[in-house]
């Protein structure tokens, strides 16, 4: 009796370290101290793309025989050199990213997110590594093309991502048709190219990607435009709350000047896919 006792103890003993381990690996966001895995949609044109090679230095998304491009991978890509890191791409849908940085599965959200104050009460952000103002995005030859104003958008049927900040705003534009939104960018890009909605609230370097990759497409800046705050309009890398990870990256985000993420942003929007 005794000794089966003792040989249940230490079964008992191993099963709770094993436990220990797979807890410390799961949240850790990675098995490897060594890497640096980041998620992302991979569907927002220059910030995020997929692609189906690594042209134009483009990372393989892990478990996909796809590839993530754009600026957010870039950027992604110098943290994970300046932090000594490798770096990994998870694909993953926009409402999935908040709940996969929390779960463990990813360790860090690069995905043009904006540090919001409702998504700090469940994230933690590093410091801002771009910034940009809201725009819209019309057919090119329509009504709306030459609008100054938002509020030239009465009546007109428009959208945004689900879950975004950029949904919130059509709220300003008295009289619009607010439409139901849409989970991404190519879905909305589809809607406007086929009449379903007349526009969308993006940001300016989406819209530029979007008017770049599509000659049908324009994109309306104003005169008299959507009121924001700042950390609506800019874009920092998400973490769980109390990470290490915070300062390792803003440590990083000193060492790339303002000039050089200007120039990725730009080599980013030329080297968009077609298909985007």
């Amino acid at each position: 009796m005794k000794k089966r006792a003792t040989i249940f103890a230490l079964l008992l003993v191993s099963a709770l370290v094993m436990l220990a381990g797979c807890g410390k690996s799961g949240a850790s966001g990675s098995e490897d101290k060594d890497t640096f895995t980041v998620g992302l949609e991979a569907g927002y044109a220059p910030f995020n793309w997929s692609q189906k090679s690594d042209t134009n230095g483009a990372v393989k998304i892990k478990g996909s025989k796809e590839y993530a491009g754009g600026y957010d991978v870039e950027m992604a890509k110098k943290l994970a050199d300046k932090m000594g890191k490798e770096l990994v791409v998870v694909k993953t849908e926009w409402d999935g990213l908040v709940p996969a940085l929390n779960s463990g599965k990813i360790d860090a959200i690069v995905a043009g997110m904006s540090p919001t104050a409702e998504r700090k009460k469940a994230i933690d952000f590093s410091d801002n590594y771009y910034k940009s103002d809201l725009v819209m995005v019309v057919k090119k030859g329509g009504k709306y093309e030459g609008a100054k104003s938002i509020q030239d958008f009465k009546g007109a049927k428009v959208t945004a991502q689900l879950n975004t900040f950029h949904y919130s705003v059509i709220d300003q534009i008295k009289g619009v048709s607010k439409e139901t939104a849409m989970d991404n960018f190519p879905a909305m890009r589809v809607a406007l190219q086929s009449g379903i909605i007349d526009g969308y609230v993006s940001e300016r370097p989406e819209a530029v990607s979007a008017s770049t990759a599509n000659d049908d497409f324009a994109m309306v800046e104003f005169n008299d435009g959507f009121k924001t705050s700042e950390d609506d309009t800019a874009v920092a890398v998400g973490v769980e709350k109390g990470s290490d990870l915070t300062e390792e990256i803003n440590k990083a985000l000193k060492d790339i000047s303002e000039d050089e993420r200007t120039e990725i942003m730009d080599q980013a929007i030329k080297n968009q896919p077609a298909e985007q």
